[in-house]
């Protein structure tokens, strides 16, 4: 079994693992392999070049067309439209690896063992990275032992708090964001799979994605939305996502700029519910959003509400910390830590308590 990495060690993997060795990422479709390749790369200026293989019936779509070299007399491959000619190493990123014909895989083969297509090899300083889906549920083609040895092979899991940090930077749709939230395990799938329709249909994060681009423009989602959205996630994540439209949560808009009404609801909150609002204040806090509000009455109100879960309830005042003190969400540390130093030293007053 390969190990399970998330989206934040994916990255620090990128960077330890050296060009010349092959990186394999197995995992569920729609959840991101793509993307975040895509990103990290063209963030350190290096071009990602994907082949999809499993649309590929012929070894030609990769090696490119034969040709007859006039002065040789012999059979030569033209490159094909992906290969960098100029010589600038890419980042060649095979997606869908367990769906190629075989006859695909073994040009595959001479690829990731020699760097050579056709006998022409990738610039020095060249990335390969493949993908595969995993589960029983797609078609695929069983891997040869030999190539996947040629590969670092990894399972990609990104966590749910992954997707909300990322989805609140993307500015998606708040009701979207505080569904999944709620729910974390309807993120990748439905509870219920078995839907009675032609084809079953399961969430995913892509699919999420659309739902929020879809929703973002419609305050007032009527019914002929949610039948939208369940061709999108499916018929269960459809229903639960517009009857969470009925209730009524705090945001942390509401909480930071005005505490004394949020208080009100704040008092009929369980501790999942507070734990929730305090996962959406972190998330909040790293995005351009909290700028926005007047900073004077959000250090008050922020100060309003660390107090409030002090003397209320110690079970969601230690999660409040655990956001601050040990996760990936800095900046409302940094807002409490340079602003406001008296909350600052309760909160590590309360830490050595531990």
């Amino acid at each position: 079994m390969a190990i399970a990495i998330n989206s934040k060690e994916l990255l620090t993997l990128l960077e330890a693992t050296p060009s010349w060795q092959n990186i394999m990422l197995t995992g569920r479709h729609g959840i991101g392999k793509s993307q975040i390749l895509t990103k990290y790369f063209e963030s350190v200026g290096m071009t990602v070049k994907t082949l999809f293989l499993g649309q590929m019936s012929d070894p030609g779509d990769l090696l490119g067309l034969p040709n007859k070299d006039e002065a040789t007399g012999k059979t030569t491959f033209m490159p094909p439209y992906w290969f960098p000619m100029d010589g600038k190493p890419i980042v060649l990123f095979l997606d869908e690896l367990n769906r190629a014909r075989p006859e695909i895989l073994q040009t595959v083969m001479d690829l990731v063992l020699n760097r050579k297509l056709a006998g022409r090899p990738l610039p020095e300083g060249s990335r390969i990275i493949s993908a595969c889906n995993d589960g029983d549920e797609y078609q695929l083609t069983d891997l040869d032992p030999a190539l996947v040895s040629r590969f670092n092979v990894y399972t990609f899991r990104p966590s749910a708090e992954e997707w909300l940090l990322w989805a609140e930077r993307e500015g998606l749709d708040e009701r979207v964001i505080s569904f999944i939230s709620t729910n974390p395990e309807m993120l990748d799938r439905s509870a219920d799979t078995k839907e009675e329709q032609g084809l079953e249909k399961d969430p995913d994060r892509r699919a999420w994605e659309k739902v929020a681009r879809l929703l973002e423009n419609v305050p007032n989602p009527m019914p002929v939305h949610q039948k939208v959205v369940a061709g999108i996630v499916g018929i269960q994540a459809a229903a639960q996502l517009f009857l969470s439209f009925r209730k009524e949560d705090l945001t942390p808009i509401d909480l930071l700029t005005d505490f004394k009404k949020a208080k009100k609801q704040l008092d009929k909150y369980e501790l999942h519910q507070l734990s929730l609002l305090n996962d959406a204040l972190a998330r909040f806090f790293e995005t351009d959003k909290a700028n926005t509000l007047e900073r004077e009455k959000v250090r008050e109100n922020l100060k309003a509400y660390h107090d409030y879960l002090l003397k209320t309830n110690r079970e969601a005042y230690v999660h409040f910390v655990s956001l601050i003190d040990g996760t990936g969400y800095k900046q409302m540390l940094l807002l409490i830590n340079k602003e406001m130093p008296e909350t600052y030293k309760q909160i590590v007053e309360f830490i050595q308590t531990l």
